[in-house]
């Protein structure tokens, strides 16, 4: 009010037409007295004027006295508050809401139907609920940055001292003083007790609580000491209790050893009693069944005791008597029963077979703690091998494998692995390669010097001999020896007779590849030879030899032999042309046609069906029927002048393709064979001897054939350096290239030597 008299005082002294404040000054002013600090919405002062001009600019847009602003009438109610801060005051020194911002917020939050707290509240909430976290985490501590209460100090009484230590007792005397409380001041005249209440004392100079706060604190430092004292008690009982038992322990281990002792003595003095004695068997099954009683009575005792030396040291003096006269082959198990039966205080844990007892690595010999061997393995080195050893080297005739398979299969499960592996990896397959090696695979069957077959001597030691003796691809050993024999009985094997039934034999241990290339290699080109040269196509006397003895070796029903369409392609390659020649010589003379078509008949008789049903044999019996018909047409007359001759045997045309596969698929799938060069040849017989085959990239400047260098270094350098001429090898002997000769060798040692680096001119 005074601030509208004002300004009328000063309107009055102007003129009448003039005005000092413009509409536009009156209604800030009239808006500043809003922006008091008291004051809070327009509504709150009664003497405040509405703007006529304003309101009805606002009624004409639809405002409504009373209501907020906005079409839904949920804007604002009164204009932006200011709020004052005092001089120099920055943001945050006083709150920026104002009351009339607060509760516009309230009201947008009632019209989207939700409850807005006052910040104060919520600030006080959210303290409160700080406030009691803190409480709960730091058991009841106020604050974190606040000093912490100091406790309360309890005291004990004596009962309460007394109890915690069992078995203290504390003298009545001793708890009158603990227990000496109250507000009163006592007086302490004597040891007997406390006198009656003397109010002339003053408080601060009574003696009494100096007295029962010291006998507190005596009493209950006693008390933890007694505690400890009877911990400390309770803890060498208990060792105590632990030493009696240790000592009961060691009284039955003492006794224990004791009984092992007398048991030791009483062995010894068995054993040293019945040397000599003619019935040694009883002397073996009485210290055998007393070690065997110790082992049952000390099961848990013998591997920490010294009872494997002692069993040894007890049937030592026997075991050398027994082996000095032993003779293995007649006498195969001689103690070997007896050993068996105390295999687990012998230490013996061996495993099934020799090979796999050398090679297993969990073995229990190959995890020695201390020794390389033990007593009983010594023992057996000592005194059981060097006999056996020299039955197998002088004795033994390995075409007879009996009675050494008896020795081995008796001995194999009480033998340690070294020995074991030493007669099956070393002894044994060294007998029979020797043996192998004087067979004469080249030569037939005899009455007068029988020869005993390979299989009758080497199957029998299948299950005992190690892998690399039976490996195909080993450069040494019995099958490699093998291996030569069988190829010098292809090569050099008289076809005259009949196949070797040994052959047959050894099929089992022949790998299929094998066999094949060395047919295909080695027996094939003689067959063709041995047709070439001895059969004789004579329809008036005919030598069915050289054929029957061919398809003997070739016989599909033979398990050697090569498939069909070999066979087929060979009987074109040297029978059917000087067949269809003897029948062109017969159509061109006199022929009787009657006797023709019989030999024709019969000569297809002569061939088993598999090999006269193939499609290559079938084609030349189809060309020879052409040619008879050729014949019947040209007449008796002109046969002889229009009847082409068949072509010579080095003009037969090469086999066709093989038709496609039309058997059934549990038929085989018959192949063609491959034509063999020399070098192919060359290459298998490098790959058999682990030899290197390596075409080097230059010529001989003197032939201008290529090289090749044949070595066993896995670098590839060294070794022969030669070339091919036909189907011989010429090697370069000689440093240098200039100075170098090449020579024809074979493939036989000669050129292994220098593969290896092992040939020496002399």
């Amino acid at each position: 009010m005074a601030h509208f008299s004002m300004g009328a005082r000063m309107s009055g002294r102007m003129e009448d037409g003039e005005s000092s404040d413009s509409d536009h000054r009156r209604k800030r002013r009239k808006m500043g007295q809003t922006f008091q600090p008291a004051a809070t919405a327009p509504s709150a002062s009664p003497a405040a004027k509405p703007n006529p001009f304003a309101a009805k600019m606002m009624a004409k847009m639809g405002y409504v006295q009373g209501q907020g602003l906005g079409s839904d009438g949920r804007g604002r109610l009164a204009p932006i508050e200011t709020q004052q801060r005092p001089t120099g005051a920055g943001l945050g020194a006083v709150r920026e809401k104002t009351k009339q911002a607060k509760a516009d917020e309230k009201r947008e939050a009632a019209f989207r139907g939700e409850v807005l707290e006052d910040s104060e509240e919520e600030e006080k909430k959210r303290r409160k609920a700080l406030k009691k976290k803190r409480l709960a985490g730091l058991g009841g501590v106020a604050d974190v940055g606040s000093t912490p209460t100091r406790p309360k100090t309890k005291y004990r009484t004596a009962a309460e001292i007394e109890a915690s230590a069992d078995g203290l007792e504390v003298p009545n005397v001793l708890k009158s003083i603990i227990d000496a409380t109250g507000s009163e001041t006592k007086l302490l005249t004597s040891t007997a007790g406390l006198m009656s209440t003397n109010s002339t004392m003053v408080a601060g100079e009574t003696e009494a609580a100096k007295i029962a706060r010291r006998a507190r604190r005596d009493l209950e430092a006693f008390a933890e000491e007694w505690n400890t004292i009877s911990e400390r008690k309770q803890f060498f009982e208990l060792q105590e209790a632990q030493l009696f038992q240790e000592m009961e322990e060691q009284d039955e281990a003492i006794r224990k050893l004791d009984t092992i002792v007398n048991a030791v003595q009483e062995l010894q003095l068995s054993a040293t009693e019945n040397l000599g004695v003619a019935d040694q068997q009883a002397t073996w099954e009485k210290i055998t069944r007393r070690i065997e009683d110790l082992e049952s009575e000390f099961t848990d005792e013998i591997d920490a005791s010294v009872l494997q030396e002692v069993a040894v040291a007890a049937i030592h003096p026997l075991f050398k008597e027994a082996m000095q006269d032993w003779q293995p082959l007649e006498d195969p198990t001689n103690v070997s029963v007896y050993l068996a039966r105390i295999t687990r205080v012998l230490g013996i844990q061996p495993a099934s077979t020799g090979t796999d007892i050398a090679l297993n690595s969990n073995s229990f010999y190959s995890n020695r703690p201390s020794k390389s061997t033990t007593p009983y393995e010594t023992m057996l080195y000592t005194l059981f091998l060097p006999p056996l050893r020299h039955t197998i080297t002088n004795d033994w005739d390995p075409t007879d494998p009996a009675h050494l398979l008896m020795v081995i299969q008796t001995w194999s499960s009480i033998l340690p692995p070294f020995i074991l592996t030493h007669l099956t990896h070393t002894l044994i397959p060294t007998r029979l390669i020797t043996l192998l090696q004087t067979w004469k695979s080249a030569k037939p069957p005899s009455t007068r010097h029988p020869q005993p077959s390979p299989h009758t001597y080497i199957f029998p030691w299948l299950p005992h001999l190690p892998p690399h003796h039976l490996s195909p691809s080993a450069s040494a050993g019995l099958f490699s020896t093998l291996k030569h024999k069988l190829k010098s009985l292809f090569q050099s094997y008289p076809l005259n007779h009949p196949p070797p039934s040994t052959l047959t034999s050894l099929l089992p241990i022949l790998p299929p590849t094998f066999l094949h290339a060395t047919l295909t290699r080695n027996l094939l080109p003689r067959l063709s030879a041995h047709l070439s040269t001895n059969l004789l196509i004579d329809p008036s006397d005919q030598d069915l030899a050289p054929l029957t003895q061919t398809l003997a070796w070739l016989a599909p029903q033979a398990p050697w032999s090569l498939a069909p369409g070999t066979t087929a392609h060979l009987l074109a390659a040297q029978f059917f042309p000087k067949w269809h020649h003897t029948l062109y010589l017969w159509l061109t003379g006199t022929p009787n046609y009657d006797e023709i078509r019989a030999w024709f008949l019969w000569w297809k008789g002569q061939f088993p069906p598999p090999v006269r049903d193939h499609p290559r044999v079938a084609e030349e019996w189809n060309r020879g029927l052409e040619t008879i018909t050729r014949a019947l047409d040209l007449g008796e007359g002109n046969v002889a002048a229009e009847l082409l001759p068949p072509s010579p045997p080095s003009l037969v045309s090469p086999p066709p393709p093989p038709p496609p596969n039309t058997a059934k698929p549990d038929q085989e799938e018959e192949e063609e064979e491959e034509p063999i060069t020399f070098r192919a040849v060359l290459e298998a017989w490098c790959a058999e001897h682990s030899l290197l085959f390596v075409p080097l990239r230059e010529a001989d400047p003197t032939s201008g054939l290529p090289l090749f260098r044949v070595t066993a270094s896995a670098t590839g350098k060294g070794g022969a350096v030669l070339f091919l001429r036909g189907d011989v090898v010429w090697v370069r002997e000689g440093k240098g290239k200039a100075g170098a000769v090449f020579r024809p060798v074979g493939l036989d040692e000669g050129l292994l030597e220098r593969a290896e680096g092992r040939w020496s001119v002399v």
